[in-house]
């Protein structure tokens, strides 16, 4: 009979087999991100803030990662979207400041399970088009069935050199993620596991262009959009009261999976 074995980890199926658990592992994958943040209403923001978090910014990024060169897909790539807030965490033990994932889309099923699962990061799916590329221009959308509900556009104004570089490598470095790994009970309200949990990642960064970004939001209705259209509504709902920053990132993404843990 299958036997869990306690030196390993597991995602379900669990029955097929795990690997071992190995503190040296990283995840590392080639990134082209285009990032845009914008400044909100305090009030409107925080109603999607879990209370045991505070937020230190009304602040908004809309982060578009095209990922390749990925070495636990076997080379393989994938798309995301990620939707996030400047958050605090202050526990009995931890005070962490790390960026808060309102939602996260990604094209692909494998890193949206090992998301979830591993460190509860909210993941769920749609289509994601691979950057458009026409110099200085960058556009990508995010659609569902058919249905696009973020367009994303960007001009490059000019690739930072010298001092400025290493200035926007130091700024841009820090990923990490606090995800919320929440497990409903079964046929029951509430929950059989709610914790956060913090999740180091940065980006080794090579270049980065400054430039203008503009978001368009479209709303999907339920029959466009079922599970999804009222997480949606909700950002496109959120204030744009100024762009505060638009640039492109290239580089190399780790994620330290190994070093992730709940804070308590």
């Amino acid at each position: 009979m299958f036997r869990l074995q306690k030196d390993s980890t597991y995602l379900m199926p669990a029955h097929f087999g795990g690997n071992p658990f190995d503190t040296s592992y990283r995840a590392r994958q080639k990134a082209t991100m285009l990032a845009m943040t914008f400044e909100t209403e305090r009030a409107e923001l925080e109603r999607y803030i879990p209370e045991e978090l505070e937020l230190l910014a009304p602040e908004v990024q809309v982060a578009f990662n095209q990922l390749t060169e990925i070495n636990w897909l076997a080379g393989g790539h994938y798309n995301l979207l990620n939707v996030s807030a400047p958050v605090r965490f202050n526990g009995k033990k931890d005070h962490v400041d790390s960026a808060y994932p309102l939602v996260i889309w990604e094209n692909r099923t494998a890193p949206i399970l090992t998301g979830r699962e591993q460190t509860g990061v909210p993941k769920i799916f749609a289509d994601i088009e691979d950057l458009h590329v026409f110099r200085p221009h960058y556009a990508t959308s995010i659609s569902y069935e058919g249905n696009t509900f973020l367009s994303m556009q960007f001009e490059a104004e000019r690739q930072m050199t010298g001092n400025e570089l290493e200035q926007a490598k130091r700024q841009f470095r820090q990923l990490d993620l606090i995800g919320w790994r929440y497990i409903p009970k079964v046929g029951a309200p509430g929950a059989d596991l709610s914790q956060f949990i913090y999740f180091p990642q940065w980006i080794e960064v090579e270049n980065v262009s400054e430039g203008k970004g503009t978001l368009e939001w479209t709303e999907l209705s339920v029959m466009q959009n079922p599970r999804q259209y009222q997480i949606i509504k909700a950002l496109a709902a959120l204030p744009v009261k100024k762009m505060a920053r638009s640039a492109m990132v290239e580089g190399e993404v780790v994620l330290d999976t190994s070093q992730a843990r709940v804070l308590a």
